[in-house]
């Protein structure tokens, strides 16, 4: 009997104890809830640079955001020029860049990681009265060549087959900022930014409405301000000039692919649109960033972040330059 008393008391502590310590046990989970509010990612990262990576890095900074609430991104586009120097200065913790990185400005410490890719196509107005001659016959690289460096071309005469036309002037764009794309564009022709003729434009934005506006006008934009990423087509008013890359005078199947979005894209992932004018697009930073909170979103944008590059209208990078980017800044 008293071995029977014994066991139920024994029995009772245990439960006793089990239900103090289940009790206990949220207050606990709260505790370390709190604590790890306590050390989440939180700061300010400064952005600035070109408008080509502008609309993805407002992308990859709302979705950042969302896994980390305390964390504030400040994103403003001027050109890949402006990214440099505020890079360089101090001014920002990173810059958007797009273009190639020069010597000199690896001799000033610069870091970089790559993020994604596009490319910068040469646009007209989808209204023009030479319009159809242009996509059947394209332009090859020397009529770019001739139009925007040497000036030959001032007009569509060239392009008039079968077109009532009686005004054939030709209107040239191009930007008027420092800017990654006039610098591809020019590369892709032989020369620099500086060589290119035409009316100074500010901004992507502003050379997509110059088009658009202008059913004699011809210029060059960035993919992601040429295409709309919801129907992922044209912007109505702006079209896509068609080179002709085996110079036969037409444009074939095998260059047609300019549709959509995802054809170019696809065409510019495989090598069939030729790069430049297709390239690389970069985060920049006077050497490599040492604050935790720009460390992280660099090292998402390269993994978890990559899931947004597509859907936002770009090119995924290959996993050898993402996994190049992830460990140079664990370095």
């Amino acid at each position: 009997m008293r071995h029977t008393k014994n066991l139920i008391l024994i029995i009772i502590s245990i439960l006793i104890g089990t239900f103090f310590s289940c009790k206990n046990n949220p207050k606990k989970e709260i505790q370390t809830s709190e604590k790890n509010k306590e050390q989440m990612l939180s700061g300010t990262i400064t952005i600035s640079g070109a408008f080509a990576l502008y609309p993805i890095t407002a992308r990859w900074a709302e979705e950042f955001q969302k896994i980390h609430p305390k964390v504030r991104i400040d994103i403003s586009a001027g050109g890949a020029g402006k990214g440099m120097t505020d890079a360089l200065s101090g001014m920002v913790d990173l810059g958007m860049f797009s273009r190639g990185i020069t010597d000199v400005e690896k001799a000033k410490g610069l870091w970089w990681v790559a993020v994604a890719q596009d490319a910068v196509l040469p646009t007209m107005n989808a209204n023009s009265p030479f319009a159809d001659n242009v996509q059947k016959y394209g332009f090859t690289q020397q009529n770019f060549v001739d139009i925007f460096i040497h000036k030959k071309f001032t007009s569509w005469e060239k392009w008039t087959e079968g077109s009532a036309a009686k005004d054939l002037s030709m209107n040239v764009y191009t930007r008027s900022d420092a800017c990654g794309a006039a610098q591809i564009w020019a590369e892709y022709l032989g020369g620099n930014q500086e060589d290119l003729m035409g009316t100074g434009i500010y901004g992507d934005p502003g050379m997509a409405d110059a088009v658009k506006n202008d059913r004699k006008g011809i210029a060059y934009n960035n993919v992601i301000y040429v295409y709309d990423i919801k129907t992922r087509k044209k912007h109505p008013g702006l079209d896509i000039i068609p080179i002709d890359l085996n110079e036969n005078g037409k444009i074939d199947s095998e260059e047609n692919f300019y549709n959509k979005l995802d054809d170019i894209n696809i065409a510019i992932q495989t090598g069939k649109y030729p790069s430049p004018p297709a390239r690389d697009l970069y985060f920049v930073s006077k050497g490599k960033p040492t604050r935790k909170v720009v460390k992280e979103f660099l090292r998402w944008i390269v993994t978890d972040g990559q899931e947004y590059v597509q859907e936002a209208g770009y090119v995924k990078l290959s996993g050898m330059k993402l996994q190049d980017g992830f460990e140079s800044l664990n370095q």
